[in-house]
């Protein structure tokens, strides 16, 4: 019996993945998603954790734009306001509900050990459970987990001593301890206040100088504010509109340039309903960790803005130290397929449509920002993922039909350097 082949395989059941499944089942492509729906913000996020980015920013997409985070609000008489912070587990329902609504029976919940192409130009994907699926396309949606950054002076710590954030899902496994939290990001901030409510210790280090905090947003502002600084997904203002809404033209920018906006847009700034439950959490600020070594816990040496060194130890690290994307870190890619990618400073090349220089290899999420720009790296950049590739996907399977194969190599449009 011939074996079914799939026109479309997601990998990584995220708001961007499970988005673009919505978007290529209505298309009426082939597809199916792999993976556990909403697993990172689940498994990933800690508990109690509220979600920066505004309700209305954190719809996932679907063609009809029916499956919105106000409406599963709606149909389950939850809060749905402006201002009114997302708890993270009703987000992490709300992305199951979307699943069952726009994906239904077309997920795999099952990890993907590895992608590789056959001798036919097929993809071939092997499940954690051994099972073999062919595919014309794959989108890899694997979000943040593998871009975890941890700084070179923690690293020698061991794994019972440091974690970074994203390793963090349950603060009440830390209290009664003294935790060192490295950082000036939402991140660091509320990672140090959920401990210290869960009876940790928190003492928050980072280099900034201060703390920023973001401003409570308006709901209802006058004709001329908008026109000024309209609001977006990213902010208010016309930069981060620019960013947010229009992230086709970002891609034509030069790459150093682009460099630049993704590392500075929105930088570390605490949320405003954070600031209250912060006040009395013990700071270093202006400080520079010189080193870091295992003792009963952690040793840290410092220094302050004055150059002066001092010492702090803890019992636990977490390293709020944010993402850094590196297409080294695709491990579920075949070492052939990897080694093919193009990429500048390890972020990977990609075309409008978010294919890599690997024909029928699209790849969308935290990935695509440094191609596509910051709003990549919040559920609000789903909609333009979804919108703008699954074309691209329609085209290459109608290439793929036509030929029967591929090699490894991009043959279709110019990628953007």
């Amino acid at each position: 019996m011939q074996e079914e082949t799939l026109d479309v395989a997601v990998v990584g059941a995220g708001p961007y993945g499970l988005s673009v499944a919505a978007y290529a089942i209505s298309a009426g492509l082939g597809t199916r998603v792999f993976g556990t729906p909403m697993n990172a913000w689940d498994r990933h996020m800690p508990a109690g954790m509220l979600l920066k980015s505004e309700p209305f920013a954190s719809h996932l997409a679907d063609p009809r734009e029916d499956l919105t985070l106000a409406a599963y609000c709606a149909a389950n008489d939850f809060p749905y306001a402006y201002a009114q912070p997302t708890p993270v587990e009703r987000f992490v329902d709300y992305g199951r509900w979307f699943c069952e609504q726009a994906v239904g029976d077309r997920i795999t919940p099952a990890d993907v050990a590895s992608i590789d192409k056959n001798d036919d130009g097929l993809f071939q994907l092997i499940l954690a459970t051994g099972e073999r699926i062919l595919a014309r396309t794959v989108v890899l949606a694997v979000g943040f987990l593998p871009f975890a950054r941890v700084p070179a002076t923690l690293a020698t710590l061991p794994s019972s001593v440091l974690a970074h954030s994203c390793q963090v899902n349950d603060p009440r496994r830390y209290a009664g301890k003294a935790v060192a939290v490295i950082g000036a990001g939402q991140s660091a901030i509320e990672t140090a206040v959920l401990l210290r409510e869960a009876g940790a210790e928190p003492h928050l280090i980072a280099r900034a100088p201060q703390l920023l905090w973001n401003t409570t947003p308006v709901p209802e502002r006058s004709v001329l504010a908008r026109c000024l600084a309209p609001q977006s997904g990213l902010g208010t203002g016309w930069r981060s509109w620019l960013w947010s809404e229009r992230p086709a033209l970002f891609r034509h920018l030069p790459a150093p340039l682009r460099r630049r906006i993704v590392r500075t847009t929105l930088g570390p700034a605490g949320s405003w309903w954070l600031r209250e439950r912060f006040a009395g959490i013990p700071t270093s600020l202006g400080a520079r960790l010189r080193r870091a070594t295992a003792a009963d816990g952690a040793d840290l040496t410092l220094q302050d803005e004055s150059g002066a060194p001092f010492s702090l130890h803890a019992d636990h690290v977490i390293a709020a130290t944010g993402y850094v994307v590196d297409v080294r870190r695709f491990a579920v890619l075949a070492p052939e397929v990897r080694s093919a990618l193009r990429h500048l400073r390890h972020a990977p090349v990609l075309s409008k449509t978010f294919e890599s220089s690997v024909a029928g290899l699209f790849i969308v999420g935290l990935a695509a920002a440094p191609a596509f720009g910051p709003v990549m790296r919040f559920v609000h950049g789903s909609r333009f993922a979804a919108a703008t590739l699954v074309p691209g996907l329609v085209a290459r399977i109608a290439d793929r039909r036509k030929a029967g194969s591929g090699d490894l190599q991009h043959s279709g449009e110019p990628s953007c350097r």
